[in-house]
């Protein structure tokens, strides 16, 4: 067999997309699996969805080596400054690739690796490439080969996850979220537009779309927007996809892409990939954070949330440090950006005291929260004192001097403990499958260590 690896032949501004690049590849070449892989959304120079894709076939190297860089060279954007295409491709069984490049793969989808240790990988394991411009996109396209390789199982974990018996997705919560990286796959089922429909308004069928979406719930996510009515399967760049329908089973996206009424479909592809896994958080302390990675860390709110300019919600998050750290506490600014929508009523819920995990990448210091999950709720505040005679609320009677009542002359050292109503429960809140990153795990899919609260 032979693994083609491929990144970065898509553009912000004049579209394209490297997963249609890839299935243009795969039909020329007989494929047998198609792979999408998010690497790390930290990236700077990423399109949206940072997306690397292999395809594996049984095709001879050199063959698969030409057709892959002649459909590069017809189809990569290259005009635009931040294109740079790279073509990696390994001979032998995608299962079978070296630990160095396995290696790689996971770093990618976490770290920020550089175009050197790429090419030197590739020299190493003695693999053909191909580079465009800065060849950045080798980087990508050497993930995607190591990719498959570096799953937990193989070929077996691209099967549906069954739940146990009588267990309803949002009941599987029985363990935290696993440190590695490529133990968990899903699918998605691309629909790509006409060529000469590129560029233009889409059309499909709202109705249609709700009604599949409805029908494939839960096994197939973030197809619709349910509150705000927005169809996410559906992008808005000028590139040649039509719609992405994302879930657990194969079948079940295919399903849902075959009930979506629309204009006329070119091709389509169904990709094994790890969106919608949260492969690119890693669990740290707040000490250990750092610019241009993604984490799961757990701290107590200590500033209310307060909401900003262009309606972002800002609240910071601290912890006691190790035992035995002279360090002692770390502090971390969080926040909820506009784009996150009714998320930020949630965010805005939070109190000064209450026990968080929050998950999200980190930039310029900040933590972009893409979901948390509440620990602890601080269910107490100090309030002034009210007289126990007439009931009213105490005068403050100087510095230090605790209050008293004017009327009745009763005094109280000082504030007094007052519980409070909480909106938020025990347990995980995301932002709106609209905001949501590719890459990141819909609360619907199970497996989190807490109750669930998903949006739909």
């Amino acid at each position: 067999m032979t693994v083609i690896g491929l990144d970065d032949t898509d553009s912000r501004e004049l579209g394209m997309c490297t997963t249609y690049l890839a299935a243009r590849v795969a039909e020329r070449v007989g494929a047998e699996r198609l792979v999408l892989v998010r690497l790390n959304p930290a990236v700077e120079y990423k399109t949206r969805g940072n997306a690397a894709l292999a395809v594996h076939t049984d095709c001879d190297p050199e063959t698969a080596f030409e057709v892959a860089s002649e459909e590069v060279a017809r189809a990569a954007e290259v005009e635009d400054p931040r294109t740079n295409p790279g073509l990696v491709v390994a001979p032998g069984d995608p299962e079978d690739v070296p630990d160095e490049i396995c290696d790689f793969a996971r770093r990618a989808v976490r770290e920020l690796l550089t175009s050197e240790e790429a090419d030197a990988k590739i020299e190493s394991a003695g693999y053909q490439s191909e580079g465009w411009k800065n060849e950045r996109g080798k980087i990508g396209a050497l993930a995607a080969v190591g990719a498959w390789a570096a799953g937990a199982a193989g070929a077996e974990a691209a099967s549906p996850r069954p739940l146990p018996e009588g267990e309803s997705a949002d009941e599987s919560a029985d363990s935290t979220v696993s440190e590695e990286v490529f133990d968990d796959w899903t699918h998605e089922r691309i629909s790509y537009r006409e060529s000469d429909q590129w560029g233009t308004p889409r059309d499909v069928d709202a109705e249609s779309v709700f009604d599949a979406a409805n029908e494939g719930y839960p096994d197939v996510w973030d197809t619709v927007d349910r509150e705000t009515g927005q169809l996410v399967c559906v992008p808005h760049t000028p590139g040649p996809i039509l719609h992405g329908i994302r879930g657990d089973d194969p079948d079940a996206v295919r399903q849902v892409a075959n009930e979506i009424d629309g204009e006329a479909v070119e091709r389509t592809a169904t990709f094994v990939t790890n969106q919608g896994t949260d492969a690119h958080l890693r669990d740290a302390t707040l000490r250990e954070v750092e610019d241009g990675h993604a984490y799961r860390v757990e701290g107590t709110v200590t500033t209310e949330p307060e909401t900003h300019r262009g309606g972002h919600v800002f609240f910071d998050l601290r912890d006691g440090g190790e035992e035995g750290d002279e360090g002692g506490e770390s502090e971390l600014r969080c926040a909820a950006f506009e784009p996150t929508k009714r998320f930020r009523d949630r965010v805005r819920s939070l109190r000064e005291g209450d026990r968080i995990v929050a998950c999200g990448e980190v930039s310029d210091g900040t933590l972009k929260l893409e979901k948390f999950a509440v620990r602890d709720l601080s269910r107490t505040e100090l309030v002034t004192p009210d007289c126990p005679n007439c009931g009213r609320s105490m005068k403050s009677a100087g510095a230090e001097q605790g209050y008293r009542c004017r009327n009745c002359k009763t005094t109280a050292p000082g504030k007094v403990e007052r519980e409070v109503e909480r909106e938020l429960e025990f347990g995980w809140y995301e932002v709106p499958p609209e905001a949501r990153r590719h890459i990141s795990k819909p609360l619907v899919r199970g497996g989190f260590d807490a109750p669930i609260h998903p949006e739909k």
